[in-house]
């Protein structure tokens, strides 16, 4: 099921958020300072290209610097990318079919504003709390 619902994210919605995080990732990366962001920028893209079978974790070990890192990231292309998954999630949830990718796209609004502090994991890896 997790690869039927990739397939389809990827052909409905998938590959165009990957192309803006990779185009915001190409312009942080040429700006030399804003390198991290960039790389970060190309980490949640390659998520978003694939997102079912994976989730995102908390990074214990992130502090002050992920959240200051955090607010620049909101100013360069977080709220273009997190307006991206909005809109995105919206249309697909107009058919019964994009209800499951919509509610997707919805759940990678807090990555795309937040990245900085947070891990990718494999979801059948995780243990139960």
């Amino acid at each position: 099921m997790r690869t039927l619902l990739n397939i389809i994210w990827l052909v409905l919605s998938g590959f165009w958020m990957f192309l803006g995080y990779m185009l915001a990732g190409v312009v942080l990366c040429i700006l030399i300072l804003t390198i991290p962001w960039g790389i970060a920028s190309f980490r949640i893209g390659l998520y978003a290209l694939w997102p079912f079978g994976r989730t995102i974790v908390d990074k214990p070990t992130s502090g002050v610097g992920s959240f200051l890192g955090n607010v620049v990231w909101v100013i360069l292309a977080g709220w273009w990318l997190a307006i991206g998954h909005i809109v995105t999630g919206i249309a697909l949830c107009i058919t019964i079919i994009g209800i499951p990718l919509g509610i997707a796209s919805f759940k990678l609004v807090p990555i795309s504003l937040m990245p900085l502090g947070k891990d990718i994991v494999d979801s059948r890896t995780l243990q139960p709390v």
